[in-house]
């Protein structure tokens, strides 16, 4: 599954235009590399995205990917497509 899909579909962004404007910025990572929005995942890859709101505490977030969806997922099974590891 293609990273902007993932982003948008585990609701980690609220929409998938918002996942590949922050690809292109080059603020979302994989694996501790700067990825493109069609970067496809897979199971246990770590993306790294920053944090929501701009906290200077918490400025990025890590998330590490447990299950890949075949299609839309409800809100609650969202939730346990992946793992939050770290706040930096």
């Amino acid at each position: 599954m293609r990273l902007d899909k993932f982003l948008q579909v585990s609701r980690l962004v609220k929409r998938r235009t918002i996942a590949n404007t922050l690809c292109s910025r080059g603020a979302v990572s994989v694996n501790g590399h700067v990825a493109k929005a069609g970067k496809m995942l897979a199971v246990g890859d770590v993306i790294r995205l920053p944090h929501p709101s701009g906290d200077a505490l918490a400025s990025e977030l890590a998330y590490e990917v447990l299950e890949l969806p075949s299609g839309n997922v409800s809100r609650a099974r969202a939730a346990t497509l992946y793992l939050l590891r770290s706040e930096s």
